[in-house]
């Protein structure tokens, strides 16, 4: 199998739309020859990720929560905190939780990138 590079522009498209966007072409759901057991070697570059739309107050109020496994150690982390620090992985974030549960989506998700403006 080859390597398929595909671009993706981020600019005024919704996280979550982006992100589902995203999801279906790491699973190789476009492909003619997809199969739900195989790993497609399909690379993803984001353009303009810095110019993704939140709708609503989404941007303020939305929440992350993680458990630590402890009892009472439910951490909440807000949407706006996590961009600050890293779109790329808030990005990945999202993703993961839209992929399925299994052994390919650590691998899928290593293939989200950046593409930097001078990149082509």
């Amino acid at each position: 199998m080859t390597q398929e590079k595909v671009i993706i522009d981020a600019q005024n498209k919704s996280l979550g739309r982006l992100a589902s966007e995203i999801a279906v072409v790491l699973q190789g759901k476009k492909r003619v020859d997809y199969d739900p057991s195989k790993d497609f070697p399909i690379f993803v570059y984001i353009k303009n990720l810095d110019k993704v739309r939140f709708t609503g107050k989404k941007f303020n109020q939305k929440l992350f929560y993680k458990h630590t496994g402890y009892i009472g150690h439910l951490k909440e982390i807000p949407l706006k905190i996590l961009w600050q620090k890293n779109p790329l992985k808030t990005l990945k974030l999202v993703i993961s939780r839209m992929l399925p549960k299994n052994k390919l989506r650590k691998k899928r998700l290593e293939r989200i990138k950046i593409l930097e403006e001078n990149e082509d």
